[in-house]
């Protein structure tokens, strides 16, 4: 999960994923427990709590496109609605949020390959990686500080994870 040194030292052996967040959190180390969370998270649940904190902002028509791609993959996580979200993350340039969400679900699974190639799969923390970006975007999407809004996205979604 590449957290940083300080991190990893404020955290206990066997320590459920809950606590940790918390406990990451809680010392400082925001970063880190966004890592942690978008790491242990079902991809499914990363991408639904993204497209949760995405109704929070004000966003321009290209990212709630990327968001509704996102959106059809969580009510209907298939192979389908996966690589319309792959699709616009390929063709969106510029790397915009909704490009980014879109890529969240995109690379949950499957192939990265078109229908019909040669299967290549995803690394299993693009989606994580994915999920850093969008809340990192919509951190800096607010006037609060960012550190506050990247903290608050967290809070919505720890209680996610197991405490035990």
């Amino acid at each position: 999960m590449e957290l940083s040194a300080p991190a990893l030292r404020c955290l206990q052996s066997g320590m459920a994923p809950r606590p940790a967040v918390r406990t990451l959190l809680d010392r400082g180390h925001g970063i880190d427990a966004l890592k942690l969370m978008a790491r242990l998270l079902p991809k499914v649940y990363v991408v639904a709590w993204l497209c949760e904190c995405a109704r929070d902002v004000p966003l321009e028509w290209n990212d709630r496109a990327g968001v509704a791609l996102a959106n059809a993959w969580v009510r209907e996580p298939n192979e389908t609605h996966r690589y319309a979200a792959l699709n616009f993350w390929t063709a969106d340039q510029k790397r915009t949020l909704g490009a980014w969400l879109a890529a969240a679900s995109g690379w949950s699974g499957g192939s990265l390959t078109p229908p019909g190639a040669a299967a290549v799969p995803p690394p299993d923390k693009m989606t994580a990686l994915a999920a850093m970006a969008v809340i990192n975007k919509l951190s800096m999407l607010d006037s609060v500080a960012f550190e506050c809004r990247r903290e608050a996205f967290i809070e919505r979604a720890i209680h996610l994870l197991a405490d035990a």
